[in-house]
């Protein structure tokens, strides 16, 4: 059964919320690989609503999202957040924009689904978004991994070199 408009925007609405206040809250404490790996490794559990037929979709379909989400999506998340050493804790900092950011996003995501649900059932529809948000998530969370790694390297040669 498909939710109606409305209610797809209410849950679009308090989704945008709760991811903004749970970015702002991460932002508060200190980074590590496990806080950068976690999320994608949890979020792939999802893949197993492939295994219904309900969920499939085109390899075609699949990868453009994938493609966009990793290609293009990621950008504004990555370009919107940075790790810094403060102290001897290495923690996020956000851009004024990011916010912002989240809006549009929340705004491309809600013009295309209604697009897509037009063309996809409803599974097929949730599907399409959650690859695209896998490979936005791998991307920025794989970005954040190598500055993580070229931080804790560059204090790690510093620490020898004193």
């Amino acid at each position: 059964m498909q939710a109606p408009d409305g209610m797809s925007m209410v849950g679009s609405v308090i989704g945008v919320t709760v991811l903004v206040a749970w970015r702002i809250r991460e932002s508060r404490s200190t980074v590590s690989i496990k806080n950068i790996i976690m999320p994608p490794l949890g979020m792939a559990t999802g893949f197993s609503m492939f295994l219904l037929p309900s969920f499939r979709i085109s390899w075609t379909f699949a990868v453009a999202a994938f493609v966009i989400g990793g290609g293009i999506l990621a950008y504004p998340m990555m370009s919107t957040s940075r790790l810094v050493k403060v102290g001897k804790e290495i923690k996020i900092k956000r851009s004024n924009y990011f916010i912002f950011m989240m809006i549009i996003l929340v705004i491309i995501r809600i013009i295309t689904r209604h697009y897509f649900i037009t063309i996809l059932s409803p599974e097929q529809t949730i599907a399409l978004f959650f690859t695209l948000a896998f490979g936005m998530i791998l991307r920025w969370r794989v970005h954040m991994f190598l500055e993580y790694r070229a931080i804790t390297t560059k204090i790690s040669v510093l620490n020898a070199d004193s």
